[in-house]
């Protein structure tokens, strides 16, 4: 019989005594453990400690899958460390309560079992999952680490190295991947689950123990050379003062391992500290601000069979890649057969790798057609534009193509910085146009811009919107100004950095002071790497419309066909593709504000930006910037960074920089009318 007494959970006992818990969360596609599925588990765990059953088995009646973690949403309401505690070390009761129930318990996993629903499949004595589900401890890139008890239980179950680097890396496995690190116990076609946990709590099989050499790597006098290790591993993607948390997960395990109490009881300390942090208060921000951008799909009802891409350069080459590798039928156009050739051999590559299975590779082969006369065009449902970027060929291309299209197809340009308003004069209809601005490389970059134009229809944007989604990128409409968003805010910042070499600051102190800031990459090196000609083509753009001084030596370098990563010699020497790094300076010490030259002329034209209404509000402004340049995350965006340094503190830097440097820096008129809050 079931007890309908709780609004998230069903608890059925049947007639071999096992408890099912079955969850349910009301109004969500996904189980989440907010407080209240917390306080109901409470109840359903302290019932069961009254009357033991046979065994207790915990699944979901979610088509989705097990658990999606913890509710993030609560995650930002804690006033203080005291507060976030206090949540912690309820939860790490209820976990506690469930792991020294004297009955076998079982976790039933289907689907995603992720953050907290991994700490609670964890705190039981069996997990059981179906052979496609998906489970991980993905904390680390909210800025934190597992809470309720997830870092003492899966050095338990899998041992350090393998656990800490599930933990620190926050990657999901899959579920035979699961069962080999011993994260799990069972993986079993989903037809078999219930029958497979039943006869776990009914013959309770013994759990294997971990192998011999784990004693040595966790001995007391042998950890502080594995921590090492690991930190300095760790400090190759991210420095302590920016991303606490991997240091403090290395720090549980170093200081307290062998004193399980005390290590949970210090996790919970770890965990309330980081909560109230400023790094991961930002970092949950822009996990929020990505289902903002995947939640502006508004028309579910698009459908989307066939694209054409024009262009098999390094951009619509990529963009037709990736849309095959998602499964749409993909044709590619280019005049010459060697860059068709190219691309296929691109295409296997990224394939080969991704893919791994050799029918799953064909397959994506087989999903992107070489298309030398433009075959595909009249069943396009979809085609992207992607040759060079010259407004008046791009004008006589549209006019060639458009006659051959059906009349429901969308014409998407793929322009970096030309409005759409200068393109549409030769389109008979020109509401058909819409901007999809993809990000080198497409297949990291997960932002695409939804230009916008004056003549774009609504259908149009959300076509293309819906394709952003379905390719599993993040859409952000932007209005159709030059530069949009991105580069906009982009090319400022990569200007003022060659200024600073024009003034003889070494290129590899520039881009160690933008590191240090947080950026994922050096202005310089990201110059080359995006490619000079490119650089120096969006510059000219915007330097009609903004106050950007084009650096004679980007001109020079162009001119010279020293165009970056892509010839093997820009502002760097590149070999087989990897940059070669000149010998630092000895003894150099560079000017004071280099660091505010380079963030606050780009901060300067987020403001702009906003005052403009480019991107709809601050929250897309810094998501834009986030997702299309890398932006150093923990400090939130451009304009969260205005908010936790003080606006009035920004304007009298760039008044200050504007006496020194010059107009570039005046401050812009939004700051005396725009307040972020």
């Amino acid at each position: 019989m079931a007890k309908k007494k709780y609004k998230n959970w069903k608890v059925e006992h049947d007639k071999d005594g096992i408890a099912w818990l079955h969850l349910d969360v009301p109004k969500s596609s996904a189980n989440i453990l907010n407080e209240q599925v917390i306080i109901e588990l409470d109840s359903i765990v302290n019932e069961l400690i009254k009357k033991i059953p046979t065994g207790v088995v915990i699944l979901s009646d979610k088509e989705s899958g097990f658990i999606a973690g913890a509710d993030i949403n609560e995650f930002t309401t804690f006033e203080s460390e005291e507060a976030a505690l206090i949540n912690i070390q309820r939860a790490h009761t209820i976990f506690n309560n469930i792991e020294n129930l004297n009955c076998p318990t079982v976790a039933l996993i289907h689907g995603f079992c992720l953050g907290g629903g991994m700490e609670l499949a964890l705190a039981c004595r069996y997990r059981i999952a179906e052979e496609n589900a998906s489970l991980g401890l993905p904390e680390v890139k909210l800025g934190i680490h597992p809470g309720f008890g997830g870092t003492v239980r899966s050095i338990e179950r899998m041992g350090s190295f393998a656990a800490l680097d599930f933990i620190l890396t926050g990657r999901t496995l899959k579920a035979r991947q699961a069962k080999k690190t011993r994260l799990i116990n069972y993986a079993v076609p989903k037809r078999h689950l219930m029958t497979a946990a039943k006869q776990t709590i009914l013959k309770p099989p013994k759990i294997s123990s971990l192998p011999w050499w784990e004693k040595i790597v966790n001995h007391p006098l042998i950890r502080p050379f594995v921590a090492k290790i690991l930190i300095k591993k760790v400090s190759a993607r991210a420095a302590r003062a920016h991303y606490p948390a991997p240091y403090a997960i290395i720090d549980l395990w170093l200081n307290h391992l062998n004193d399980r109490t005390r290590m949970l009881e210090e996790e919970a300390k770890s965990i309330a500290r980081l909560l109230v942090g400023k790094t991961a208060q930002n970092l949950i921000r822009i996990f929020k601000l990505t289902d903002q951008l995947k939640g502006l799909v508004k028309d579910k009802s698009v459908s989307i069979n066939h694209i054409h891409v024009i262009g098999g350069g390094v951009m619509g080459g990529d963009i037709a890649i990736w849309c095959a590798l998602q499964g749409y039928d993909v044709t590619l156009q280019d005049q010459r057969h060697e860059t068709l050739a190219a691309v296929i051999q691109r295409a296997a590559k990224l394939y080969k790798r991704l893919l791994k299975q050799k029918y799953r590779i064909n397959a994506a082969l087989d999903r992107l057609t070489p298309d030398l006369k433009g075959n595909g065009l009249v069943k396009a449902d979809v085609v992207i534009e992607a040759i060079f970027e010259d407004a008046e060929v791009k004008r006589n291309l549209f006019k060639n193509i458009e006659p051959k299209l059906k009349k429901t197809a969308i014409i998407a340009t793929n322009t970096s910085s030309i409005p759409l308003e200068q393109l549409t004069e030769s389109l008979k209809k020109p509401d058909r146009l819409v901007g999809l601005h993809f990000f080198n490389p497409v297949s990291k970059m997960p932002l695409v811009e939804i230009v916008v134009g004056e003549k774009t229809s609504k259908k149009t944007q959300q076509i293309a919107i819906s394709l952003t989604k379905k390719i599993k990128k993040l859409p952000l409409p932007v209005t159709s100004t030059p530069g949009f968003l991105v580069n906009r805010i982009l090319m400022p910042y990569l200007t003022e950095a060659v200024t600073l070499f024009e003034e003889g600051v070494p290129i590899t102190v520039i881009d160690k002071i933008a590191l240090d800031y947080g950026m994922p990459m050096g202005p310089i090196e990201l110059a080359d790497t995006v490619g000079l000609d490119i650089c120096l083509h969006v510059a000219e753009n915007l330097a009609e419309s903004m106050p950007i001084t084009v650096p004679e030596h980007l001109r020079d370098l162009v001119n010279k066909k020293m165009l970056g990563k892509k010839t093997g010699k820009g502002f760097y020497t590149f070999k087989k593709g990897k940059l070669v790094k000149p010998a630092s300076k000895n003894n150099y010490t560079p000017p004071t504000d280099v660091k505010e030259r380079l963030i606050l002329i780009m901060i300067n034209e987020a403001m702009a930006c906003l005052r403009e209404n480019v991107a709809g509000s601050k929250d897309l402004i810094d998501a834009g910037i986030i997702f299309g340049t890398g932006f150093a995350p923990f400090h939130g965006g451009p304009l969260q960074y205005v908010k936790d340094r003080g606006q009035e503190q920004v304007v009298i830097a760039l008044e200050h920089l504007e006496k020194i440097h010059g107009s570039r820096f005046k401050p812009d008129d939004g700051w005396k009318t725009i307040v972020i809050e």
